[in-house]
């Protein structure tokens, strides 16, 4: 099983540079977590669905820190599928920005409303780089 897809070359894409496609083929990392992580032309894009709370913390951290000591691309950390954040899924969260911080990469967090409410209520939007869809999200790592 590959956990981290490559997207396929295309050599005639009629797609915008910005345009990022979801991944469908998530990995179950918890019971109530599951992961995906695939390599885009700009960035290494992870996706994840279920629940970001005190049992699936550490496996959450642990797959993308092993997904980005391969690469020095920028990473977008796809929440919009998450249905639960709690205070372990915040700090799995700021973990991981430190991390990026201390090794130089680039990173921004894309999340629903309820993530979007929990980051904002503990005023981390700033912190996470916090954006509110995928294509904002790839547009804002590019820019940079």
């Amino acid at each position: 099983m590959r956990i981290c897809q490559s997207s396929p070359p295309s050599l005639h894409s009629t797609r915008p540079p910005t345009r990022v496609r979801a991944i469908t083929d998530l990995q179950r990392l918890t019971v109530s977590l599951r992961g995906g992580c695939e390599r885009q032309e700009q960035c290494l894009l992870f996706s994840f669905t279920g629940q970001l709370d005190a049992y699936s913390d550490k496996q959450f951290t642990t797959f993308i820190t092993e997904h980005e000591n391969r690469t020095k691309l920028p990473l977008v950390i796809d929440l919009s599928k998450i249905d639960f954040l709690d205070s372990s899924g915040l700090g799995a969260l700021v973990q991981l920005a430190k991390h990026c911080n201390d090794h130089g990469v680039r990173f921004v967090v894309v999340g629903n409303a309820r993530v979007v409410q929990t980051v904002k209520l503990v005023r981390l939007e700033d912190f996470l780089h916090l954006q509110p869809d995928l294509a904002t999200a790839l547009g804002h790592i590019t820019a940079a």
